[in-house]
């Protein structure tokens, strides 16, 4: 071969591996190129992904999970999406919490009840579904077992005679009623239910708000003086509510009671009984607030010689409150009696 062919054939050679490493720097480029160019929407969308697969994972992370309950240790495998509470008392409780659906019983029929009340009405709104299983002490199971919940929250007093049944349409957990002081102490209540639904954050958040609310009401009331008592208020009756069952008022809220025995656990009261008391604030929690047309006792009591004389009424310091919000057991009815209790006396 010639010297010219040789150098041209070492020149082609030369070409040759500068294209190919050219190719190849090339190649090498778009690939690192590629991830840079994606990685920004790549991470996002994954984080996003990431983010929601936690909080799924979080929620998943919280069933199956085992309860102690009056019937034993109640495990619920997985989280509740349709839950009936049929003790009449725990129905304020469940309505705290977020779930699609929720069945209650009702201390009366569902015309008496509170649930369209004001103060309710955000509580029942949150949830897609409301359906009434109960009237007081009285399940309705047909209803009960039409409405196929996922979990079921019975009281081992009041529901004792159905807890058998019970057990047969779902996973059932029985509250010990005087273990959680059901009638006096309702953030254990809601407490437990946060237990049960896995939901003790939305639990322990909606108890200290409660509780700095009284905390407030408490030191702006700390001026107050006189005695308060506290009456329910029915069309043929009159019942003092007793300390014992008004502890967010007078030891939460610092109120003073009227002396006297029957002040402690209360009793059905005539007029005479009341001028006993005398209390110098007097509250009346009318059974009728949202109905009038059903009457009340006190109504009689008007013209009558001994009511004008009772101190309350002398000083203008009788107070209209509803009483099956604010004389009720649960959260909701006693949150509102807190703010109008502390309304009416500030």
């Amino acid at each position: 071969m010639s010297n010219r062919a040789k150098s041209f054939a070492a020149l082609m050679s030369l070409l040759c591996i500068m294209l190919l490493i050219s190719a190849c720097s090339g190649a090498a480029n778009t690939n690192n190129a590629a991830p840079g160019n994606s990685a920004a929407p790549s991470n996002d969308a994954g984080g996003q992904q990431t983010e929601g697969q936690d909080e799924e994972v979080a929620q998943t992370d919280k069933f199956p999970r085992t309860v102690k309950a009056a019937n034993g240790e109640i495990t619920i495998e997985k989280e509740p999406k349709k839950v009936a509470v049929v003790h009449w008392g725990y129905g304020d409780s469940l309505l705290l919490f977020d779930l699609p659906s929720v069945a209650l019983a009702l201390p009366f029929t569902e015309k008496q009840s509170v649930l369209a009340t004001e103060s309710y009405k955000p509580y029942v709104d949150k949830h897609d579904e409301l359906v009434v299983v109960g009237e007081n002490t009285q399940v309705n199971m047909e209803a009960l077992l039409a409405y196929a919940p996922d979990l079921i929250i019975a009281g081992n007093s009041v529901n004792q005679a159905v807890g058998g049944e019970l057990e047969k349409i779902a996973p059932t957990v029985v509250i010990d009623e005087a273990e959680t002081d059901v009638w006096a102490n309702w953030p254990a209540l809601v407490a437990k239910f946060g237990e049960i639904l896995g939901q003790e954050d939305a639990a322990q958040s909606y108890i200290a708000e409660y509780e700095n609310k009284l905390k407030t009401a408490k030191e702006k009331l700390a001026g107050l003086e006189g005695t308060v008592a506290f009456l329910q208020v029915r069309a043929d009756a009159v019942w003092l509510q007793g300390v014992d069952y008004l502890k967010p008022y007078y030891e939460g809220m610092g109120l003073t009671p009227p002396a006297g025995d029957v002040m402690a656990e209360g009793a059905q009261l005539t007029l005479e009984g009341l001028s006993e008391l005398d209390a110098d604030h007097l509250f009346l929690g009318y059974f009728n607030y949202s109905d009038q047309s059903v009457g009340a006792l006190t109504d009689e009591w008007d013209d009558s010689a001994v009511w004008k004389s009772l101190k309350a009424v002398q000083s203008g310091q009788v107070y209209a409150i509803d009483g099956q919000l604010a004389l009720s057991y649960g959260p909701i009815g006693n949150s509102y009696g807190v703010q109008a209790v502390l309304e009416a006396l500030e």
